[in-house]
């Protein structure tokens, strides 16, 4: 009788016991119900990342960035190892929900990528942070990749941070102007091009950041007729911009210039600087 009633009561125990540790387990694991439709929507994208199909994996890297919230951009941080070049340059925009600092720190490593593509887009992405952490290297990136492309895009990024670091690499590189005339022009026409692009990113780049350390760089690209149209033109803008009175001599020559879309931006450029300076273009 005793061994009965024994064995009844360990029967019980261990049947509370269990309910009890099943009852611990289901509140320590959260279930897909207790989450919000957010966290919910995340996770069914995070779980894209899995798929063997490339495409299906930028698109939940997309989606993910489209969210704009830091949740999402965590999600999507994942992505920045993919083995896709195009996946891992997805991502580089689509964590930017990210405190600044956190995203530029995320992005910084694919600097160093060794696709061309993904190094542009991380240095785009690194501008649209605005993070200080990010000068060094996009100062670093701007002087020595070897692709132009590459290069411009951290141009363009310098002057969307806007940081006194990168006025001098800037004006460096807008300095690497046109060398070449005649036959070796020709020769070296497309390194040439690339080159161009770059120098006019730097000009943009140096009026966004204002400081007065670039004007004599400027006023040089301005005043070299050998220097591609859209430099010279840039670098009239950002004189403006910087607004120094010490570019009005260079400026009121460019009003005669037999390009008339730097003639009228030299013009724009003097009317910010000092309206009595400036006469419209005829």
């Amino acid at each position: 009788m005793r061994t009965k009633i024994f064995s009844c009561a360990l029967v019980a125990f261990l049947g509370f016991a269990a309910g009890t540790n099943l009852q611990v387990l289901a509140q320590g694991t959260p279930s897909s119900q207790s989450l919000t439709p957010l966290q919910r929507e995340i996770e069914r994208e995070r779980q894209r990342f899995a798929s063997s199909s490339t495409e299906e994996r930028r698109d939940a890297v997309m989606r993910l960035g489209a969210m704009h919230r830091p949740d999402s951009s965590r999600a999507a941080a994942a992505a920045l190892h993919d083995p896709a070049a195009i996946v891992r340059a997805t991502a580089t925009h689509a964590i930017l929900s990210l405190p600044s600092d956190e995203a530029a720190g995320l992005i910084l490593p694919l600097l160093r990528d060794r696709d061309e593509f993904v190094r542009r887009e991380a240095a785009y992405a690194l501008g649209e942070t605005r993070s200080p952490l990010a000068v060094p290297d996009l100062i670093t990136l701007l002087a020595d990749d070897k692709k132009f492309s590459v290069r411009a895009s951290a141009a363009v990024s310098l002057g969307m941070i806007g940081d006194e670091r990168a006025v001098v690499p800037l004006t460096e590189a807008l300095a690497k102007g046109p060398e070449n005339t005649g036959l070796l022009k020709k020769i070296r026409g497309k390194k040439s091009g690339e080159n161009e692009f770059v120098r006019r990113a730097a000009a943009v780049s140096l009026g966004q950041i204002r400081s007065r350390a670039a004007v004599h760089a400027l006023i040089a690209a301005l005043t070299n007729e050998r220097e591609a149209d859209d430099v010279r033109r840039e670098s009239a803008r950002s004189l403006g911009l910087i607004g120094d009175p010490s570019s009005v001599p260079a400026l009121r020559s460019a009003l005669t210039a037999h390009d008339p879309y730097l003639s009228h931006i030299a013009y724009e450029a003097l009317r910010k600087i000092s309206s009595a300076e400036a006469t419209r273009p005829a």
